[in-house]
């Protein structure tokens, strides 16, 4: 039995100014994003892990980073950009204000719709090249770690969606369930490598903080 504890990244700066971060955009993890990635540490040591994957983009990277520090029992760290955020072509670096007025189709389409978000206009990338890069690495992780504990710490729009479609969920639905947190942890496990049970969802209870609206993605 997998178990997957998909983490996303520390608040960063961008997140407060609501901005869209995606894969080439990216700014500093907030001074108190440091002390909630010890409150996570303190929470997953309760768990061994096998290994532990990031994403290379800086926030999450440092998120890693951070977190292994913290953990009790010593386990390696690996970047892999398949575990990159989202692309968002023109929309990043924009507030979502911005984006409203300038692209309200591809937002909408983003945050409400996926089965109809038409990248196109943005340059950025599709939630079908999302699953494309994101699950074969995920499958083979599971494969390579069938009986162990593994951490995925990448971005809450990417690990939303990819949660959810390892989940099965078909892609119109995959954001009823609402975003993920920052420094939140999603658990799933599986036999297989193909059939995933949920176990957590956007789990922060371990936080000493109440989540605001600038959280969640």
């Amino acid at each position: 039995m997998t178990k997957l504890f998909f983490v996303r990244h520390g608040k960063t700066k961008w997140n407060l100014e609501g901005r869209y971060q995606g894969a080439r955009g990216d700014s500093p993890l907030l001074p108190e994003s440091y002390r909630e990635i010890e409150e996570l540490a303190t929470y997953l040591n309760n768990f061994k892990f096998a290994k532990v994957y990031c994403s290379p983009i800086r926030r999450a990277k440092v998120t890693a980073q951070k977190l292994v520090a913290n953990l009790e029992r010593p386990v390696n760290l690996e970047a892999d950009v398949a575990f990159q955020e989202f692309n968002l072509g023109k929309m990043e670096g924009m507030k979502f204000t911005e984006v409203a007025e300038k692209y309200p189709a591809e937002l909408d389409g983003f945050r409400h719709h996926p089965d109809k978000y038409d990248p196109s206009k943005i340059e950025g990338e599709s939630f079908e090249e999302l699953f494309e890069r994101m699950t074969p690495k995920i499958k083979a992780i599971c494969e390579r770690y069938p009986k162990d504990n593994v951490i995925i710490v990448s971005h809450g729009a990417a690990l939303c969606a990819e949660i959810r479609h390892l989940l099965g969920v078909p892609l119109a639905q995959i954001r009823t369930k609402g975003g993920l947190a920052n420094t939140s942890t999603t658990i799933l496990e599986t036999k297989d490598g193909k059939n995933f049970k949920c176990l957590a969802w956007n789990k922060t209870d371990y936080l000493k903080k109440k989540l605001d609206p600038t959280d969640i993605v």
